[in-house]
């Protein structure tokens, strides 16, 4: 395990490494920022003395050091637009979208888990179809689609929750929805999908023959071998719902890191944008790493593929 260990660590620092380069490279090549905080209309030699100023004039390799280094302090440096230390903006734009996430991929799993175990016991039954239907509406129904129509049905029909802000508790049950929901049918098909086959399985077979309890032979047994590619599933999930909340945070104005991340680009905002991108590139990787962990935890196999 350890050696495995060792090997998926520096995996996942080569991957870092690589999504900061890629990052820090196609930002600054989708434009120049000196001209993009001066303005089009801005003179030619206010242009170079934003350049000079922050250091844009300078080696690419060398722009991207001095700004690994920092960041690996935990210094971004300054927002463009803002005015205001970055590392401070995400200390206190994080907390809201990590408590979203973290409740939307529980929503998802508390869904997905128990409909794709149902639908996997039962095929071709009712609970299956129905099963089905929700997965098929959930990744057709556009994202800001479904949350407009629970603000309109229980803030603006019956006034039940509050539709936007971030204050309480009844703040987060319309986002968590909205954004568990979108991961809750991949989670459902994948249960489903490892259920039936490892069922089908000759070791489930004998557990049936040994006479054990079925609901033992189901969650002890098959569920154990099932739920290691929904494993993998949540991880990338989660970092997907973290880094894809633009849209649920704007509709409800819940005011975290995705709804910074829109108003940071939309003002090219260079700093506030490769901290955002470094931040999330890193949940990814460290998710995708724990995720790997855990697989080889329940399947020893893994350790030796």
């Amino acid at each position: 395990m350890l050696t495995y260990t060792l090997k998926r660590l520096a995996l996942a620092f080569l991957v870092a490494l690589t999504v900061s380069v890629g990052s820090f490279t196609l930002l600054r090549a989708a434009g120049d920022p000196a001209v993009a905080m001066a303005g089009h209309s801005a003179k030619a030699s206010d242009i170079e003395f934003i350049r000079t100023t922050y250091g844009f004039d300078r080696p690419l390799t060398t722009q991207y050091l001095d700004w690994l280094g920092k960041a690996l302090r935990g210094d971004f440096g300054e927002s463009l637009y803002f005015r205001t230390p970055v590392s401070r903006m995400l200390a206190d734009k994080l907390p809201t979208t990590m408590t979203l996430g973290g409740l939307a991929l529980l929503f998802a799993l508390g869904v997905g888990l128990p409909l794709g175990i149902a639908a996997a016991v039962r095929p071709n039954s009712w609970i299956d179809r129905a099963a089905l239907t929700l997965s098929v509406t959930g990744q057709a129904m556009p994202t800001f689609w479904f949350a407009l129509l629970l603000v309109l049905l229980f803030s603006v029909t019956f006034p039940l929750l509050p539709p936007s802000g971030s204050g309480t508790w009844k703040h987060f049950v319309m986002p968590t929805i909205v954004l568990g929901y979108y991961a809750t049918p991949a989670i459902m098909r994948l249960t489903r999908a490892g259920m039936i086959e490892v069922l089908a399985s000759d070791y489930i077979r004998t557990a049936r023959a040994k006479g054990l309890h079925p609901a033992r032979v189901l969650f002890k047994h098959a569920l154990r071998n099932a739920v290691i590619p929904v494993v993998s599933l949540a991880a990338v999930q989660f970092g997907f719902m973290l880094g894809g909340s633009v849209v649920v945070e704007t509709v409800f104005a819940l005011h975290g890191t995705g709804q910074l991340a829109w108003e940071s680009i939309s003002r090219s905002d260079l700093p506030t944008v490769q901290a955002i991108v470094l931040v999330f590139s890193g949940f990814y990787v460290v998710l995708s790493l724990i995720a790997d962990l855990l697989n080889a935890w329940l399947d020893p196999r893994i350790r030796v593929a």
